[in-house]
């Protein structure tokens, strides 16, 4: 009895190795066949990724690689997504601003041309004699406005390039702003006092501390009232510095034609001149710059407008508390 018990263990115990090489032979090809899967699946997704950027580089910026968040290649496929994501972006945005500065170009063109067609004009008919006296001078001084508008429209075109080209420096410095605003309105008043227009200025006394840069500044507040003066037809100018909340605020108003309230969401686009009276006047570019130079100092443009009743534009900017 013993002895056939012995024999029996003896047999269980020599048949382990073999059992166990077999389970480890299952666990090698299930492990064999699971990677294969995998490196199948793999292949075809990368075979699909190079399929994909084949496309996108033969001119298809639309094409995207689409992946379950569990796959490999899922962080990779969603990063490629948002590389062309951004490229599309600026593709847009070039092509916008290629349309913009082309339409720049014929516009700044045609209000360059103009005045100096006239102002060639008026100065032939002078030098030629075919005008004398009074009337000499009238078309002189005719010339003169002409000369004068054409080099509003260049000043104004070479600070936009300089703006958008990443040229324009700025020094932005603590600055009084009701002071810096007396300054730049002092030259002003002399304009004013010629115009059919009533002005009123409130400055405060106060210090109003500011971090910003005087000549853009300057910049502003003169973009503003030349705006006003050239396309509002006011009789009344309104020009205010504040503080409050930890803010400083300068605005300017009027009571001219404003701005139609479908104008209103595009006044700061660049070229946009709004409704016909607007269009036979200036570049387009005024307001455009007064909001990009109003952002790059930290600060937020806004405008209300009923028309022929007040139109105030508001620009706001941190205090300084320091």
């Amino acid at each position: 009895m013993k002895s056939a018990f012995m024999s029996t263990t003896g047999s269980t115990s020599g048949n382990m190795p073999l059992i166990a090489m077999t389970l480890l032979a299952g666990v090698i090809l299930l492990c064999a066949m699971f990677l294969f899967r995998r490196y199948r699946r793999i292949k075809a997704k990368l075979k699909t990724l190079s399929e994909t950027l084949d496309d996108i580089a033969a001119g298809n910026s639309n094409r995207r690689l689409l992946a379950h968040p569990d796959e490999e290649i899922a962080e990779l496929s969603y990063k490629i997504n948002d590389i062309m994501q951004n490229y599309r972006d600026q593709i847009i945005t070039f092509k916008k601003n290629e349309e913009a500065n082309r339409q720049l170009m014929t516009s700044l063109s045609h209000d360059v041309r103009t005045p100096l067609t006239t102002l060639i004009g008026y100065l032939d008919t002078a030098q030629k004699g075919i005008v004398s006296g009074s009337e000499r001078e009238s078309y002189i001084e005719t010339a003169r406005e002409r000369a004068y508008t054409m080099k509003d429209t260049v000043d104004m075109l070479f600070e936009w390039f300089k703006l958008n080209s990443g040229e324009e420096t700025f020094q932005l410095q603590p600055l009084d702003l009701a002071e810096s605003c007396r300054d730049i309105l002092k030259d002003w008043i002399p304009i004013f006092e010629t115009q059919p227009l009533v002005y009123d200025i409130e400055i405060p006394e106060a210090p109003v501390p500011v971090t910003m840069d005087a000549d853009a500044l300057r910049r502003v507040l003169n973009n503003l009232i030349q705006n006003t003066l050239r396309h509002g037809q006011a009789t009344r100018i309104e020009i205010r510095v504040e503080s409050d909340e930890g803010f400083a605020e300068l605005s300017v108003t009027d009571n001219g034609d404003g701005i139609a309230p479908q104008d209103l969401p595009h006044i700061f686009e660049r070229l946009y001149k709004g409704d016909k009276a607007r269009s036979e006047q200036g570049s387009g570019l005024g307001l455009s710059i007064v909001q990009q130079l109003t952002q790059k100092m930290g600060g937020v443009i806004s405008v209300q407008s009923k028309p022929s009743v007040r139109t105030e534009f508001r620009v706001r900017f941190p205090l300084n508390t320091q």
